[in-house]
């Protein structure tokens, strides 16, 4: 008898593993036999989903897996990092104000800026994405949704290729969850947090993640008209993000209606405070505050030592930094890109200008306007931002005749013969300098002062 019960649970359980094999089959034949929308072919579809990199060996080994309930939404990040960077704090964790280190399962997937797409954590599992979040009521939204990280700041582009991979992936993943345009949503848009400086009460806006994300692009309808938890009054508005999701309908009568002001920038200034570049970020201690003169802070130290109130106009905020290191790159105008500072952080949108310049490891110099993108230069890579040249130094033409009296100025910058950089503040003997040396000279010095 005990041999009969034991046999009819193993029949049991070989009969549950094929039913579940069969269903995953079963999924996977329906989504490629069901039509795609005009913008994505099957035969599309099927090369993206061959072309993700499994990146799930890469997990914390603490991180516990979860399986979700259920999927009612999908949620759309922007890393705030660069690539390398991404994948570490998403797979290995993330460090918090109070030191405590999170054991990594921050997303399902990466979206890297060349369109590479990474799959970080199973998507059967609960990923820890959206923190302290609410959506029509319902809270922790992690327990019920994917999450998507795409490589890039808040106030910066996304890339056409990104776009054109998360289309592909939310569509695939709409077919597989029965969801809808509108179960998309921002980080920024569900995210909630708690009274302080400029909210007395529990608002929106506690993250700027995400919203500059472009539903269009993405191949996706309309989303929501307004936000449900506001109207439902169980939270504050956040003007910023009102304006970014919800703008107002214009009428059909003849009133002039002034355009609501666009702030995409991380400067500071009357219509852009720290809030509404920094969201909950405002006062983290990995957040830099460089202010007009060049002192540093961290997030931590301004309320302290300014007030939030007199925060000046021209401060540039920096978020995910270590800020010592920053105060460092501040004070040197030769920059370095590392894990953290990408050249977007260094030169925000003048990254790609013809006064940035780029000295590359193989030797060559570039303008910015030759660079394809902020996260393809490696770690290690010097840059100067807001330079004209390069002057070469020859005997008829000296670096006198070419900077004037400033030639000797820390601003003022040589490139020497085997790639070395040295500010002129740096070079004890102009006449021993070698044959082949470049000068760059700042925008803000004429050439013959």
């Amino acid at each position: 008898m005990v041999h009969h019960v034991r046999d009819i649970g193993v029949i049991c359980k070989s009969t549950l593993i094929c039913l579940s094999r069969f269903v995953w089959v079963f999924w996977g034949v329906l989504f490629f036999l069901t039509p795609s929308s005009d913008a994505y072919t099957r035969s599309d579809l099927k090369r993206f989903q061959n072309s993700i990199i499994d990146h799930r060996q890469r997990l914390n080994p603490q991180f516990k897996k979860i399986k979700r309930p259920r999927t009612d939404l999908i949620i759309i990040h922007t890393s705030e990092l660069g690539l390398k960077a991404t994948l570490q704090v998403i797979s290995k964790g993330k460090r918090f104000r109070s030191g405590r280190l999170t054991p990594g399962g921050h997303a399902h997937y990466v979206i890297a800026r060349d369109g590479r797409t990474f799959r970080t954590l199973d998507r059967r599992y609960r990923a820890d994405h959206a923190g302290l979040s609410m959506w029509n009521g319902k809270t922790n939204i992690s327990d019920v949704s994917i999450g998507i990280e795409l490589v890039a700041y808040h106030n910066a582009t996304i890339t056409e290729k990104q776009y054109r991979a998360v289309g592909k992936l939310l569509h695939i993943l709409k077919q597989i969850y029965r969801l809808a345009d509108k179960d998309v949503l921002t980080h920024s848009q569900v995210a909630y947090g708690r009274p302080n400086p400029w909210f007395t009460k529990n608002h929106r806006g506690r993250k700027r993640c995400a919203k500059n994300f472009d539903r269009a692009r993405a191949n996706l309808g309309p989303t929501w008209s307004y936000d449900p938890d506001v109207r439902a009054r169980r939270l504050q508005s956040d003007p910023t993000l009102a304006v970014v999701f919800y703008p107002p309908k214009i009428r059909t009568a003849p009133v002039a209606v002034k355009p609501p002001v666009k702030v995409d920038s991380n400067i500071v200034s009357k219509q852009n405070s720290a809030w509404a570049i920094a969201g909950e970020e405002y006062n983290s201690p990995t957040s830099a505050y460089i202010l007009p003169g060049g002192q540093t802070l961290s997030g931590d130290r301004v309320g302290e030592k300014i007030g939030w109130n007199r925060l000046p106009a021209g401060t540039k905020i920096l978020l995910n930094q270590e800020v010592d290191q920053v105060q460092i790159q501040v004070k040197n105008p030769i920059k370095t890109i590392s894990r953290k500072m990408t050249a977007w952080s260094h030169a925000g949108p003048d990254y790609r200008s013809d006064s940035t310049f780029y000295f590359l490891s193989s030797g060559r110099i570039s303008p910015g306007s030759a660079i394809r993108d902020w996260d393809d230069l490696p770690v290690g890579t010097r840059l100067v931002v807001g330079y004209k040249g390069p002057f070469e130094i020859t005997k008829q033409q000296t670096a006198y005749k070419i900077a004037g009296q400033k030639y000797k100025y820390n601003a003022v910058i040589y490139h020497l013969p085997g790639g070395r950089l040295v500010p002129g503040d740096k070079i004890s003997d102009f006449n021993t300098l070698p044959e082949g040396v470049n000068l760059f000279l700042p925008l803000s010095i004429g050439d013959k002062e």
